[in-house]
């Protein structure tokens, strides 16, 4: 009897920026179209999904904004583009669902991380929704309280 190998999976960007400034509402995780130097690229972690977004055209999903820096030993006979569209595959019902969502007001598709997964780069999506200034400033003074607990919680355990 073969035994399974457990699923690897280790993050290549975040993008932390969408957790300030959206609401997660459904998270999916997509699969990539990629060139061989952007695989190459990310394994040396020289990605940025900061600027990221994604979009909808023709009943299919793409990444746009995403930027994968090309290794300075590329190959002469390949020409980089460092902000190419890329395609994100998903099963059809899926993006059928995502696509109606979206369609919605204040509805978006967010791209929150990248990572490894079984050998193969996947992105994690959200449906979001945008936050309202006053609900940054919660989050912001969330943040602040749990860092003020760990410190209270730090001094005293010395």
């Amino acid at each position: 009897m073969a035994t399974k190998k457990p699923a690897t999976s280790s993050r290549i960007a975040d993008n932390k920026k969408a957790a300030y400034n959206y609401f997660f509402e459904e998270k999916f995780e997509a699969g990539m179209v990629l060139e061989g130097w952007e695989v190459k690229s990310a394994r040396e972690g020289k990605v940025q999904l900061t600027d990221g977004y994604v979009v909808v055209r023709n009943g299919e999903l793409f990444l746009i904004g995403c930027q994968i820096n090309p290794l300075h030993t590329a190959s002469s006979h390949v020409n980089p583009d460092n902000v190419r569209t890329k395609k994100l595959l998903l099963k059809k019902d899926e993006i059928k669902r995502l696509i109606g969502k979206v369609e919605q007001k204040g509805h978006t598709l967010v791209p929150i991380n990248l990572h490894w997964k079984n050998g193969k780069i996947k992105c994690d999506i959200a449906l979001a929704k945008g936050k309202a200034e006053h609900d940054k400033r919660d989050t912001i003074k969330d943040r602040e309280g749990k860092r003020e607990v760990e410190r209270a919680m730090k001094s005293r355990s010395r």
